[in-house]
């Protein structure tokens, strides 16, 4: 009879093991969650509190990286290159002895990324604030890009928003209209090129935009992945439910 007991405790267990993998361990009926680490029981409110203290973590740490200077420019994984259009420019300034101006072409979009990403902090901070049980719940038990893939949606037309006129003013702080109207006039005045006159602001804007969304997806990687970067208990026994 323990034996046969035992056996059918086995089972139940995998069975529960299996069906919290594949659709979650949080049940839309009940408004508590029972850890799997403990007898401590997660309510709805701890859950939300764990996901958006772990997304205030990646865009405060993430989103400061980006704002210091060369946070654009010496990061490979967001640096702002030229667009499509622009290519041709590059390397016809590079064939004539012009490398050094094509250059600081490159980085003058990526200060201006730099500066504009400073507003972003109390968007990201406002939508978080905002995200409901049901959010985090998805979140939780979703991929592991589900927080980014969330702040994106509900994040970027604002921070489009936001960034654009400060790019558009960062560009003339950092001296990029002047360098690229001196790039644009050199290469416009080639024999033999089809002139460009492209928008800097929109392009630039939304490659900043790319770049804060990519770096906050390898935050919260880290944080689904790396145990060492759960900082607080809170978080630990809330993505042991992901686990």
């Amino acid at each position: 009879m323990k034996k046969v007991l035992l056996t059918a405790l086995a089972i139940s267990a995998v069975s529960f093991t299996s069906q919290a993998q594949l659709k979650g361990l949080v049940s839309k009926a009940k408004d508590k969650v029972t850890a799997a680490t403990g007898k401590s029981t997660l309510s709805n409110t701890d859950i939300a509190s764990a996901l958006k203290e772990a997304l205030n973590k990646g865009v405060t740490e993430q989103v400061t990286k980006l704002t210091a200077e060369d946070g654009f420019y010496k990061n490979e994984a967001v640096k702002i290159l030229l667009p499509q259009e622009l290519q041709k420019v590059d390397k016809k300034l590079r064939q004539i002895g012009m490398g050094k101006l094509a250059d600081e072409g490159i980085k003058v979009l990526n200060r201006a990324a730099e500066d504009a990403v400073k507003g972003a902090t109390p968007i990201f901070v406002n939508a978080i604030t905002s995200m409901s049980f049901t959010d985090a719940k998805n979140i939780l038990m979703g991929a592991d890009n589900s927080a980014t893939a969330y702040l994106e949606k509900t994040t970027t037309t604002p921070l489009y928003g936001k960034f654009s006129p400060v790019v558009k003013t960062s560009l003339s702080n950092v001296g990029a209209d002047t360098v690229w109207e001196k790039i644009i006039t050199k290469y416009n005045g080639l024999p033999l090129v089809t002139k460009v006159n492209p928008d800097l602001t929109d392009y630039t804007t939304n490659k900043a935009l790319e770049g804060v969304f990519k770096m906050i997806a390898v935050e919260e990687k880290s944080i689904r992945t790396d145990l060492a970067s759960r900082t607080s208990d809170l978080l630990k026994k809330v993505f042991a439910l992901q686990d």
